[in-house]
């Protein structure tokens, strides 16, 4: 059986993390491992929906990623972070791109994620980015719908 040392837990902050995070939590305190809980902020000023470029302001992305700190740490909190590392970690850009990135960087042994469980026409439309990090991520991906 694989070691694992590192859990990287991606969050999007909804109904669906508290239950992630318990799996997560399991998972790490089963194998002794860090838990890296990371939340990607989508960047505003890119969006492939439109040919016009008309950038937010800069403290609005700025206030987006300060609220994703305060809402990570409150899920970091919830944690027992004297038997836990935890550490959290907030990042701008493409959810995919992000996620698999800090997978292969850090390098975890494993990604513990939600997914919405969307069928049919709105999972064809806005696609999973759990489906899609599961194909692409370094190392093995649990998935809690």
């Amino acid at each position: 059986m694989a070691k694992i040392t590192c859990v990287l837990v991606p969050l999007d902050l909804g109904e669906s993390s508290d239950r992630t995070l318990d799996y997560a939590k399991t998972v790490a305190q089963r194998f002794d491992a860090a838990l890296v809980l990371l939340h990607v902020v989508p960047n505003p000023y890119v969006t492939a929906a439109s040919d016009v470029y008309l950038p937010p302001p800069q403290d609005f992305l700025d206030t987006l990623v300060r609220d994703a700190r305060a809402r990570l740490e409150e899920f970091a909190n919830q944690l027992d972070r004297g038997a836990l590392r935890v550490e959290t970690v907030v990042k701008v850009g493409d959810p995919l791109l992000e996620i698999v990135a800090y997978a292969t960087s850090r390098p975890a042994d494993l990604v513990v994620m939600g997914t919405h469980g969307r069928t049919g026409v709105a999972h064809f439309v806005l696609g999973s980015v759990a489906e899609r990090v599961v194909r692409t991520a370094p190392c093995p991906v649990l998935t809690i719908r």
